[in-house]
């Protein structure tokens, strides 16, 4: 009897794959609601009386499953780069020029102007997701996250109808391993429908993307499951046990894999002319798409090709995304409210009689400075031209005078901080009005806020809100406070728990060690970004030597602009600054300097890190040749010297070694830096 059973549950597993992926990616409905309601219900009843037989890849797996207590890092094999953009047809013509040069196809040259074929894909506005499949099962799904780490959200992925819990086709032509990267989206009309039966209690979602990056992030996956999400898939990351020689087969392959992608929107262009043509074709219909696209991407179709082009630091060279022109719509200024940042820049923020501009309803729009206002002729009560730009940060474009009746007013800048009161002052260019009290509250939150940040001292757990609440409790007013908390001041604030307290604590510590360069970036100095900060650091290796900084000297480094020094060397005199590095130091700040070196034994060489190594993590390997001259490449192509491979190396290894280069263990990289 239980093989009976067993026979059963198969078939109506198959029954139900077949089914579902008729309706969620044919678009072919073959069984009514009701019918397959019932074999659902069935099946689900017979796995929960045999459980021996139940499957990780099982169809009942799309309700969702328990609730997570939080999400799982997990780390990209292959990282999820992002795409330069493009915003017009010269832009477009631009990036063939660059991609004819990169091959030695001159343009200007009769006879050798040989013209690469792209293909050209709707850019769907959702959010970005990555399928590990083992042997065509799905193993692990995870987001985009910052490109190189996302969250494991393998639990909320399985219930996407769109999204194969197997790959379909003969199992010879799965590959052995593979990350598939797609995007999450949801159609308007499903969005709008969801938006309508929600009260005003429960909120409503802004626009389509939101929607699908909450639904998609829940801790309980069959919230996720009740969601009318739905995916597209266009690349793949790591790939091994197949070869995939074009853009075009990769698409082939999806079909038979039973993975969506945009079809019907596709474009396959032997010319950069017919790029264009597809581009423009694809932004005059793109409002009669049942889903949101926010551009294009164009890509070089041949894999070969792209290998030769490889990869900047941060996208790939044979890829460009192309931006649609910004929407724009008319609606009536209401008042203009004030933003203060860390720097005390007053920032006129103009409120809007809300608008709905390309999915979203805008309320708020940037009018940049006061000089801008004036230049506008703007008045309260004005009606005005508002524009996406981008398609994400709304401005104000243009005053429609002709509408005006005669009740609009003027706009005074403010003589004093809305916050402090303090008496606003025009900055040394003249053009920002700001307030110039150093412990204003709103500069303290908004300069605190940017120490904590990403890209400063990437403290976890410390953001924006919970910034702004330990100003307003007085816990925290400048930066060595941060590293002065304690759990009996965390313990009492809203939504703190001790776990939560003490893992704060712990990211405050592990903070303490940290770059030069990212403390100096943190300290907000004007005119000093993340670049600028890097420079400096190898200048002034530590903090005691910002504290010795002065304008010759700084305006005396190569890449460091006049303004830049005079406003380090200005921070660098200003007695309360100099008392807040020494609080740093005196805190435990310990910081190292990322050395580069332009020479050393691998001066003019690049190579690519692959698999695990014995004792150095692939950071610590690409750290190793960069202190050594070298160049790290997150790709193997021709142009490669060297590939370092340590275990589980994968399809990088193939393919050095099909172009001949020269392969490395981690003992030989290290035996080649002495010379």
């Amino acid at each position: 009897m239980t093989r009976e059973v067993e026979t059963i549950i198969e078939e109506l597993r198959v029954r139900l794959e077949e089914l579902s992926y008729a309706y969620y990616v044919l678009a072919d409905l073959r069984a009514s609601d009701a019918e397959y309601d019932d074999l659902f219900a069935k099946l689900q009843r017979l796995e929960a009386e045999y459980p021996q037989y139940d499957r990780e890849d099982s169809p009942s797996r799309k309700v969702g499953a328990p609730p997570l207590e939080s999400f799982q890092p997990h780390r990209h094999v292959v990282p999820m780069l992002s795409l330069a953009n493009a915003h017009n047809e010269e832009d477009i013509r631009d990036f063939d020029r660059r991609v004819l040069k990169s091959l030695g196809r001159d343009e200007s040259t009769e006879g050798n102007a040989r013209p690469v074929a792209y293909t050209l894909e709707p850019k769907i506005d959702g959010v970005g997701i990555s399928l590990t499949y083992e042997a065509g099962s799905l193993v692990l799904a995870s987001t985009r996250g910052d490109g190189t780490t996302g969250e494991n959200i393998t639990l909320n992925a399985k219930t996407i109808n769109s999204v194969p819990l197997r790959l379909r086709g003969p199992k010879s032509e799965h590959p052995e391993f593979v990350e598939i990267r797609g995007e999450v989206f949801v159609e308007k009309s499903r969005f709008d429908a969801f938006n309508a039966d929600r009260s005003e209690e429960e909120g409503r979602y802004a626009n389509p993307r939101n929607f699908a990056s909450g639904s998609l992030r829940q801790l309980d996956s069959s919230i996720t499951a009740a969601r009318p999400l739905d995916a597209f898939f266009y690349s793949v990351g790591e790939l091994r046990g197949i070869k995939i020689k074009s853009q075009a087969e990769l698409f082939q392959r999806l079909d038979t894999w039973g993975l969506k992608y945009a079809k019907s929107q596709l474009a396959f262009c032997p010319t950069i002319d017919d790029v264009v043509k597809a581009h423009q074709k694809l932004e005059s219909i793109r409002d009669e798409l049942p889903y949101e696209i926010d551009g294009t991407v164009i890509k070089v179709d041949d894999e070969e090709l792209r290998q030769i082009l490889g990869f900047r630091s941060r996208n790939p060279r044979w890829a460009v995304a192309v931006k649609f022109k910004s929407r724009e719509a008319s609606t009536r200024l209401l008042g203009v409210d004030v933003s203060i940042g860390r720097t005390g820049a007053l920032t006129p923020v103009a409120r809007l009689e809300p608008v709905p501009i390309g999915g979203v309803t805008i309320s708020n729009a940037s009018l940049h400075n006061y000089d801008e206002i004036e230049r506008l002729d703007l008045r309260l009560g004005d009606r005005v031209l508002v524009e996406r730009a981008g398609d994400v940060i709304p401005k104000v474009t243009k005053v429609l005078t002709a509408e005006r009746t005669g009740a609009e007013s003027k706009i005074e800048a403010p003589t004093q901080c809305p916050i402090c009161g303090t008496p606003s002052q025009r900055d040394a260019e003249k053009v920002v009005l700001r307030c110039p009290n150093a412990v204003c509250p709103a500069r303290i939150k908004g300069g605190l806020i940017h120490f904590v940040a990403k890209n400063a001292l990437d403290i976890d757990g410390l953001g924006e809100k919970l910034v702004i609440q330990l100003v307003d409790e007085g816990l925290v007013t400048t930066y060595p406070d941060i590293f002065g908390l304690s759990l009996d001041q965390l313990l009492p604030l809203e939504r703190m728990g001790a776990t939560s307290a003490e893992n704060l604590l712990a990211a405050i510590e592990k903070a303490k060690s940290t770059t030069l360069s990212r403390v100096l970036f943190g300290l907000g100095i004007r005119h000093v970004g993340a670049s600028v900060a890097e420079i400096l650091a190898r200048h002034l290796k530590t903090l005691e030597g910002l504290l010795a900084a002065n304008y010759e000297d700084l305006e005396a480094i190569h890449e460091v602009g006049e303004k830049a020094a005079a406003a380090v060397a200005e921070f660098a005199g200003d007695d309360d600054n100099r008392a807040m590095i020494e609080a740093l130091i005196a805190a435990g700040i310990k910081t190292k300097v990322e050395e580069v070196s332009h020479g050393g034994a691998f001066a003019g060489l690049t190579f690519c890190v692959t698999g695990t190594l014995p004792t150095l993590s692939r950071q610590e390997a690409q750290n190793f040749i960069k202190k050594n001259g070298g160049k790290p490449v997150s790709a193997v192509s021709k142009k490669t010297d060297f590939l370092v491979a340590g275990e589980k190396a994968g399809s990088k290894l193939k393919k050095a070694e099909g172009y001949g280069l020269k392969i490395l263990d981690e003992a030989a990289l290290l035996k080649l830096a002495e010379g």
